[in-house]
């Protein structure tokens, strides 16, 4: 038997992408398919997921091992069976399971349960490429709407933009941003990741200010950053604007299934080495249910990856320079059967 666990302090997605239930809660999978939900809010589950067998969790006291025990009996599973706990159980809590179950064989390994469903998730069928089609669609749709207002001048500053995409994403059904969105200026974009992710400092101003957001829609989220340059074009600014697109275009351009994820982001690597550039991060990752997931995109000896048709990956090659500031461009991209399909369509933006 699995269990999975999403609870404060050990967020999994699986629970939604196998039962639809948003979170909170525990659940059991037997060897043979039959399942039992444990949620914290039985009333949002009695809505939302799409399982038959499912207890409240304030029946088993609020108490995980209560529920663990009231799992074995309830699906039948037989002593001396091996359970199998999700990969991030702290080692206090496995030997608690332990001691509330001591006639079964509990397991907590990193190529358990959590990892096989995370290959599953890693292919998304029909259906969820349905959903990233949409999703797709409605952050193209916020680009081109940053982009109109921050020529106008109507978004001015990090919050602005940051602001924006919330109500934005909001009112064109989407759940949630898929995490906090990346707002930089000329000031503060030679960090990959600015902190904090946005402030009240000018944006879009003369320099290179990187956007990076994300729009969760039915729980499958978007990731693409733009970058916007205001003033000339020239000298290094212009040498790493040229070198990121180019990374950018002829990654995309290898992906397809059977290629080793890593050759994929040695392309980019490659690029950036020829004229003395360090690229400080990955060139991608996979994205679905959580903004970062498998498959990883990265020019690593131990990235075993190979990009099959269903894998939704992002291509974000970056330059950061203390002085010229960053620049960044990154989509989400389909592997299909024949190649690769560009879902969204960031770009680097150059308002003078």
């Amino acid at each position: 038997m699995a269990m999975f666990e999403d609870t404060e302090g050990r967020r999994d997605p699986s629970i939604r992408y196998f039962t639809g239930h948003p979170g909170d809660a525990l659940l059991f999978i037997a060897a043979d398919g039959r399942s039992l939900l444990v949620p914290w809010d039985v009333n949002m589950a009695t809505v939302m997921a799409d399982i038959e067998d499912k207890v409240a969790y304030t029946d088993f006291k609020r108490s995980p091992f209560a529920a663990m025990t009231g799992a074995l009996e309830r699906l039948g599973i037989e002593a001396g069976s091996v359970i199998d706990l999700p990969s991030v159980t702290p080692y206090p809590m496995y030997v608690d399971y332990v001691e509330a179950c001591p006639d079964y064989d509990f397991r907590c390994t990193e190529d358990g349960s959590t990892k096989f469903a995370s290959s599953m998730r890693a292919v998304k069928d029909a259906d969820e490429l349905a959903v990233y089609r949409v999703v797709s669609a409605i952050t193209d749709k916020a680009m081109d709407e940053i982009e109109a207002g921050l020529r106008s001048g109507r978004l001015a500053t990090e919050t602005d933009v940051a602001l924006f995409i919330e109500r934005f994403l909001r009112e064109h059904g989407c759940e949630a941003a898929g995490f906090d969105t990346l707002a930089a200026g000329p000031s503060r974009s030679f960090g990959i990741h600015a902190f904090p992710a946005c402030t009240a400092a000018a944006f879009a101003t003369d320099g290179m200010s990187i956007l990076d957001f994300g729009l969760s829609y039915k729980g499958y989220t978007s990731d693409v950053t733009m970058t916007f340059v205001r003033g000339p074009v020239a000298g290094k600014r212009a040498e790493m604007i040229g070198l990121v697109r180019q990374a950018h275009r002829e990654a995309i351009a290898a992906c397809r299934p059977g290629a080793r994820s890593r050759d994929v982001a040695a392309i980019a690597d490659a690029i950036f080495a020829a004229k003395g550039y360090t690229m400080p991060h990955a060139l991608g990752h996979g994205v679905g249910l959580e903004a970062h997931e498998a498959p990883a995109v990265r020019n690593r000896e131990d990235n075993d990856w190979v990009l099959a048709p269903g894998h939704v990956i992002t291509i974000e090659p970056g330059l950061y320079d203390p002085l010229a500031g960053g620049v960044r461009l990154e989509d989400d991209v389909l592997i299909t059967e024949s190649g690769a399909e560009v879902l969204t369509h960031a770009r680097i933006v150059e308002l003078d």
